[in-house]
């Protein structure tokens, strides 16, 4: 027992040495036309911070907006997948275990939430900035 122990400790170190070797050789490779499109994505980012810094007449409020926004976004697939996980939970796993089955609900009813709440937050945002601050 010691002997495989030792055996699969010292494969997971040697893995690890050349693994992360490879990995930053991979690091260091970037051409121009990555670059270019980094810088691009970049600069686009920029000026869609400094539209926003415009329309709400205020860094801070522009910032804020900005945010909100980009929240706005990446939570739609990531709630999906976090209601899909816990679907899975709930109907599939939870069949045989209950407790499973509980957890999933839990899970899925805390997703939808987050979900709802990451999608209105920008318009209270939006209504209370325009309207709220005469």
């Amino acid at each position: 027992m010691k002997k495989v122990a030792i055996v699969l400790t010292l494969l997971i170190i040697i893995i690890a040495v050349f693994g992360c070797n490879h990995i930053y050789a991979a690091e260091n490779i970037i051409d121009e036309k990555n670059e270019s499109q980094l810088i691009e994505i970049k600069e686009n980012e920029a000026k869609s911070l400094e539209e926003y810094k415009q329309k709400y007449g205020s860094d801070a409020y522009g910032l804020t907006a900005y945010i909100l926004n980009l929240i706005r976004i990446y939570s739609i697939p990531l709630c999906f997948l976090g209601i899909a996980i816990s679907a899975m939970y709930q109907y599939v796993i939870g069949i045989r275990k209950l407790d499973n089955q509980e957890k999933g609900l839990v899970a899925m009813v805390s997703f939808i939430t987050i979900l709802v709440i990451c999608q209105i937050l920008p318009l209270a945002f939006a209504i209370v900035v325009k309207f709220g601050r005469g």
